[in-house]
């Protein structure tokens, strides 16, 4: 595995940036204490208009890393990782950039067809589009794992939410090994005011004679 297919599987765990291929879990029959459970989460992810937190990540190695996150909905984010990373990662409501200064990289992938997109829709609903395959309790509160039901956007997510106030704690993304990226957010406050330049990222390499778009 090079280091560049590492950097893509530690970046799907932090931005649910690059499309992953997961294992197929078949969805679980919900309760209607489930179903409740999963609209109570789909309400809050849709007033969270704009946000900012810490997050920290473990990777399926045992890596840590973390750094600064930025939400403004619908569509927007930042993820901005903490030196030596080198890690950049931005959706401007259409595309997802990824860019690491160290590897001199630079990536871009459309939002529809990352998992990203499942809770930075414009209106979340669990109940069209998204297929909702369990709902499990936690000792905080709940975790909702959900995919995307039209198939545009590959993999499975799990994000996990803390009851008293009722709030967004986390995710998970595995892959079609089983291998899973947690994301673990701190200090997360809604806020008003974000910079639009905040969501745009531009490929920073200078263009090579007849080298395209990415």
């Amino acid at each position: 595995m090079n280091r560049l297919t590492l950097t893509r599987r530690t970046l799907v765990g932090a931005a649910l940036a690059a499309p992953v291929t997961a294992m197929a879990v078949p969805p679980q029959r919900l309760s209607v204490e489930d179903r409740a459970m999963a609209d109570r989460a789909a309400v809050y992810l849709e007033g969270l208009s704009e946000a900012r937190a810490r997050f920290v990540q473990t990777d399926p190695r045992g890596a840590v890393s973390q750094g600064d996150l930025y939400l403004k909905r619908p569509g927007r984010a930042r993820f901005a990782y903490d030196a030596p990373a080198g890690l950049l990662v931005v959706s401007d409501g259409g595309v997802v950039s990824i860019q690491n200064s160290r590897l001199k990289t630079f990536e871009s992938y459309p939002l529809m067809a990352t998992p990203l997109s499942l809770f930075l829709a414009k209106h979340i609903r669990l109940d069209r589009g998204v297929v909702v395959t369990r709902v499990t309790r936690t000792l905080e509160g709940f975790a909702v794992t959900a995919r995307d039901g039209r198939k545009e956007a590959e993999g499975e997510i799990t994000l996990s939410f803390a009851d008293g106030p009722l709030r967004l704690t986390g995710w998970s993304v595995s892959d079609a090994q089983g291998q899973s990226t947690r994301v673990r957010i701190t200090g997360l406050q809604a806020t008003s005011g974000l910079s639009p330049s905040l969501f745009v990222l531009k490929d920073p390499r200078p263009k090579a004679p007849g080298r395209g778009k990415m």
